[in-house]
This record gives structure tokens, sequence and C-alpha cells, in this order.
């Protein structure tokens, strides 16, 4: 079978690592160095598999970047929307990354077992996900009306947010499950490992999928009596959903929506203060486009990064691998050097791709340097949160009887939307 250029580049890098590692052995420096090579190597399948999902996931949410960059008059016309979309988009790559993390975790366990009907280990799974996305649906219009009420935000009507809400959750949550199903149908075929390659994908896809359907949900706005009329019925359909899910007869489903309920809510705020500090930042990003085509690719990158991590920490708490202490162990602090591999390549990767996206498309660039130094930065705050948040949700989850697959990357992801942001933002003040 011919090599792809993605396998070469891996095959490459690990080659790399195979010579350092025989250097340092032969000349007995750096322990700690050869540690972290030796559990690179150790995990090169993890490694070829993580930064493969990463590259897919950074190429798709660069165009959804495009997206956005395009979107600039429609932000303008419809004050608030800007504030909607990362919480939008958080939400999907939370509720699915989660579903993909569990039935990650039932590969291992052997939970899942190939039945889909809805009392199968996947069918209420499906079914506990698909109530989540109607009830935060509505959730996240709430929110996003609320905060902009307590800061002086212009936004527009709360039944209009939550007919825009409702319908992109809708379109995007159809697409980014399909690729959930055939992800894991593929990795269970392959033997791929899923906590390494479901959180970048499920990501991306939640990115890709959720900007186009947020704009097709604008043109769902109809007049004043129209959209109240519909607006509300989406409020009641939604409060019907979360008694469903509540009160639900069967254990899995009930036992995920009530665990995920209020990290959902801690999702909906986070991602919501993400949009008010990019809608405070909207005139800046307007005039240099490419650091609006640099947000869904750095925003993914974190919460897919965090999610690798949080999803591997998950099933290795599960398995007794890692112990869940106040300071991390041994094996958590190498699980985080994977994290410090996996954020070097992805976000320096971001910044390339952005600048010669941005050059292709005529968008204003602070140029390559620039961008990389903001990526840079931005990326070692990042990368430093992702491995303390991630650790503790897991850990903490575990330790008080809940479900980690639940709580750790839905956890990481929406504090990733919001620190995220603030990291990038960090970034662009040094470097834009």
């Amino acid at each position: 079978m011919e090599r792809t250029p993605r396998r070469d580049v891996a095959t490459a890098f690990m080659a790399a690592v195979r010579a350092a590692l025989r250097v340092l052995q032969r000349n007995a420096r750096l322990p700690l160095v050869r540690e972290i090579l030796g559990h690179w190597l150790q995990e090169r399948s993890t490694v070829r598999q993580g930064v493969a999902a990463l590259t897919i996931g950074i190429t798709i949410t660069l165009a959804a970047g495009v997206v956005l960059g395009a979107m600039d008059r429609l932000l303008e016309e419809l004050p608030g929307l800007l504030v909607l979309a990362p919480a939008a988009i958080g939400m999907r790559g939370a509720i699915f990354g989660a579903l993909g993390a569990r039935l990650g975790t039932g590969m291992l366990t052997g939970e899942l077992d190939g039945r889909v009907d809805r009392g199968s280990f996947l069918g209420q799974n499906v079914a506990a996900a698909t109530l989540l996305s109607a009830v935060t649906a509505v959730l996240l219009a709430a929110v996003a009306k609320g905060i902009a009420w307590l800061l002086g935000l212009e936004v527009i009507a709360f039944t209009d947010l939550v007919v825009v809400s409702v319908v992109g959750a809708a379109l995007s949550s159809l697409a980014v499950l399909g690729v959930v199903i055939a992800l894991i149908r593929s990795a269970q075929r392959q033997r791929w490992d899923m906590d390494a390659i479901g959180t970048p994908i499920i990501s991306a896809t939640a990115d890709i999928s959720t900007l186009p359907a947020l704009v097709v949900g604008t043109w769902a706005i109809g007049g004043e009596v129209v959209s109240a009329v519909v607006g509300w019925t989406c409020v009641a359909l939604a409060l019907a959903a979360a008694v469903a899910g509540l009160a639900n007869r069967r254990e899995t489903t009930r036992r995920i929506v009530r665990e995920s309920l209020p990290i959902l809510g801690y999702t909906a705020l986070m991602g919501v203060l993400a949009g008010t500090v990019l809608e405070a930042q909207k005139e800046r990003l307007i005039s240099s486009a490419a650091l609006l085509v640099a947000v869904p690719p750095f925003i993914a990158s974190s919460g897919a990064i965090g999610g690798i991590l949080s999803a591997r920490l998950s099933s290795q708490l599960h398995l007794g691998l890692v112990v869940p202490r106040a300071l991390p162990d041994r094996p958590a602090w190498m699980e985080g050097s994977l994290t410090l591999l996996f954020a070097a390549l992805g976000y320096l990767s971001v910044g390339v791709l952005t600048h010669l996206a941005s050059v292709a498309l005529g968008y204003a660039s602070p140029g390559l340097a620039g961008l990389i130094g903001i990526m840079a930065t931005a990326g070692v705050l990042a990368m430093v949160l992702i491995f303390f948040v991630g650790y503790y949700a897991a850990t903490s989850s575990y330790r008080f009887g809940l479900d980690p697959d639940n709580v750790g990357i839905p956890l990481v992801t929406s504090t990733m939307d919001f620190v995220g942001i603030g990291c990038l933002t960090a970034g662009i003040l040094v470097f834009g």
C-alpha cells in the first residue's frame, strides 16, 4: 500500500525520537528526557493517531475559520451572534466529545457489544446526547441573553436567539452524531485508539458544521409574532426533553443526563463568556480577518488536546493505571508530556496554516512571524492550563463516584473555550 505524506512525517518523527533516545542512553544524560522519549515510543500508536487526528481537525476547523472570516457583515447585522457562536460550537464538542469518550471506554470494557436498539449501550448513549442537545440549545440562548443584558451588550430578541440556537443545534448535531457513529464503527474494525482520535475529529466536525448551521438558523428568523411562537414552543420542548432525560426509565441514559446537565450548564456559561470577549474584540478581529480565521482552529486544537488527555486519563482511571491523587503521579505526568507534544505540533500548525489561508484569500494579517508568535504565546499558556484542568477534572469526578467520561471532556473543552480565548487575546496583544 502506498504511504501517505502524513504517515511519512509521523514515521520520520518517531525515527528521530528513537535516535535521540539512543544518544541519551549511551551518554547516560538527562534521565527525565529519556523517560519522556521512552514513553512517546511506547505510545507511538497513540502519537501517530493523535497527530493524524489533530491534522485532520486543524484542517477542517481552518475551513470553519474561513467561514467565520466571511461572516463579518452578518456579525455586524445581528448583534449577539458572535456571543452565541463559540458557545454553540463548544456545546456540540462537549456533548459529542463525551459521547465518543464513553463509547471508547465501552470498547475497552466490553459494554459496546454491537447492538443498536434503544436499550443497548450505544442506543442509550445516543438518546442521552440527543436529549442534552435539545435542552442545551435553549439554555445557550438564555445564558447568552442574560450575560449580554448584564454587560449591556446589544443582542437580538430572546426568541430570535432561541430559533437560531435550536436550528443550529439540530442541524449540526445530526452531522456530528453521524461522524461519531462512523468513527466508533471504524475504530472497532481497525482497532484504533478512540481516546486519541475521537475528540480532535469530533471537535473539528462540530466546528465546521455549527457555524453554517447557525447561519441557516438566522434564515429561520421570521416576523416578531412568528419568532415568538416558534421560540417559546422550542422552550417548552426543551423543558419536556429535560424531564424525559432526568426521569428516563433506562439507567444509562438517566445517569448520563443527570451527571452531564450541571457540567453543560458550566459549558454554556464559559462559551458565552468566550463569545463576549470576542464581541468586545470584534472591531479588531474584523479589521484583521486572519485573526478571526485563527479563532476556530486555535480553540478547537485546545479542546482537542485537552480531550485526548481527559479521555486517556479517564480510561486509565477505569483500568487502575492512574491513581487519583492530589498531586499528579508519574504516569499522569507522562500523559502530560504527550500533551506537550501535541500542543507544540498543533499550535505551530495553526499559525502556519492560518497565514497561508489568509494570504490565499487576501485577508489582512499580522504576517507569518506575527501569527506564530501569537500562537506560541497563547499555546504555552493554554498547554499548562489544559494539563491541570484535564487532570483535576478527571480525578475529582472519579473520586466522587462520577464517570470521568461524562465530566472530564465537557469541563476541559468548555474551560478552554473561555480561557483559550483569553490566551489568544494575550497573544494578540503581544504580537498582533
